[in-house]
């Protein structure tokens, strides 16, 4: 049930992001063509029968939750009815968030990209284009993140949910080879920009926790379900904070920053220098990687100007994350 769930979850938040990103109506044959989840051939009476079933439990879900859907034509030559979402009634007023609230939000984020759900919905874009509907670029502005978390984050946290033991391959800077490590997952968690899985380390006989991206290869579940289960006490952030111990800032880096943008970032420059394509930021930080994907999540928001081994960090990522995008497509 629950992946029937998330799938129908998925197909709301596409065809939310695939109403809102056009201006006219789009009928039931264009969403269908376009919004995944809703393939099938039209052709063929019972599948289409199904599709507009599904549709219209769709449509009702929606209204239900407060999603203004509008109903009409392009033009008074059409015969079928289109579907859109008017910007004026979906917008939010500002909500002021307290620091905690903002940083479950940029998790939440965060989570977007490896959930499939923004690649989905970029691909079913790039089908409106090449359908020649017009798209609105920026209707889905700060709801399409630009992140993308490691490769073992999903295993691992399905691991985690069915209390499931798992082996991997893990790398340590002072170790030229990774070893492997058999684990009891807790759960996964983002602290300073990065991710780090919290478990019963059974090799060690202790609890543990291992940073994402020092993962070599696959994750690996072995053994039944249920397998053990969590402290019940157990604070996972707090954990891994302890075991990370103080960040010393050592290093320094420049960077652009458009102007009026990326406040999060400016609230951590040294040095200020304005300029006409933006403000150029001196900055602080401790390892390259990790402000690497920090800074990569405000995407062309921020520009690294020096050092070269953060800016090469930040371009791996990117890569990574249009290999990802194109592969959906």
């Amino acid at each position: 049930m629950a992946l029937v769930s998330r799938s129908r979850t998925e197909r709301l938040v596409n065809l939310v992001i695939c109403l809102l990103s056009t201006r006219r109506y789009l009928t039931a044959a264009q969403i269908a063509a376009t919004v995944p989840g809703y393939e099938h051939d039209p052709e063929d009476a019972k599948e289409h029968d199904a599709f507009q079933r599904k549709f219209e439990r769709d449509k009702s879900e929606l209204r239900a939750l407060g999603v203004p859907l509008e109903t009409g034509t392009a033009s008074a030559f059409d015969s079928e009815p289109g579907y859109r979402i008017a910007h004026r009634d979906y917008a939010l007023p500002p909500i002021p968030l307290a620091p905690d609230e903002a940083a479950a939000v940029g998790v939440a984020a965060r989570l977007w990209r490896h959930a499939g759900m923004a690649a989905a919905a970029s691909s079913g874009l790039a089908k409106l284009r090449a359908g020649g509907v017009e798209v609105d670029p920026h209707a889905t502005l700060g709801v399409e993140p630009v992140i993308a978390v490691d490769a073992s984050f999903e295993p691992l946290t399905a691991a985690a949910r069915a209390r499931r033991q798992v082996t991997f391959e893990y790398r340590v800077p002072e170790d030229d080879a990774p070893k492997t490590r058999h684990l009891q997952p807790w759960g996964v968690v983002c602290w300073r920009g990065r991710w780090y899985v919290v478990g019963f380390d059974i090799d060690r006989d202790a609890p543990r926790c291992f940073r994402l991206s020092r993962i070599v290869g696959q994750v690996l579940g072995y053994g039944p379900v249920g397998a053990f289960a969590p402290p019940a006490d157990v604070d996972l952030i707090g954990y891994v904070a302890h075991w990370s111990g103080p960040v010393e800032r050592t290093q320094t880096a420049r960077v652009l920053v458009r102007h009026g943008r990326a406040a999060g970032v400016r609230r951590w420059a040294t040095e200020v220098a304005s300029t006409v394509d933006g403000d150029v930021l001196e900055m602080r930080y401790a390892d390259a990687d990790g402000f690497a994907a920090w800074l990569v999540g405000y995407g062309a928001d921020v520009t690294v100007l020096e050092p070269d081994d953060v800016r090469k960090s930040i371009i791996a990522r990117l890569e990574d994350i249009a290999e990802v995008a194109e592969a959906k497509v």
